[in-house]
């Protein structure tokens, strides 16, 4: 079982809508996942506009890949470099640390990521 970066099991981040690179509610990984959607990251409209800037759309629905598009309040298995990069911005979303995957605190210090925890 994946852990998250507590140390604990990893649980869902979004089953609706559904997320996760295995598209099974949780930000789980391997080897093939290259974006490494592995932060569970809470959707602010500041942040998808900041992200369909910088050339990721989340937010208009792509019905021929089962997505949704996105909306403030919803969460999502978010790319590492993403969240990174939306953090050297200013712009970086909350994250719901019970079901970001341990991976993560190896690019980025578990401080850090509490600073952004979901209350």
């Amino acid at each position: 079982m994946a852990k998250n970066v507590l140390g604990g099991d990893l649980i869902a981040c979004s089953e609706d809508p559904m997320t996760g690179f295995f598209r099974n509610g949780k930000c789980d990984t391997r080897a093939d996942d290259q974006g490494m959607h592995t932060i569970c990251a809470l959707m602010t409209d500041e942040f998808l506009k900041f992200s369909r800037e910088h050339g990721n759309d989340l937010s208009t629905p792509m019905p021929e890949y089962s997505f949704p598009g996105l909306k403030e309040g919803d969460y999502w298995c978010l790319c590492l470099s993403r969240w990174i990069q939306a953090h050297e911005h200013g712009m970086a979303p909350q994250i719901k640390l019970e079901a970001t995957h341990a991976s993560v605190v190896e690019f980025v210090d578990l401080a850090r990521l509490q600073e952004y925890a979901v209350a």
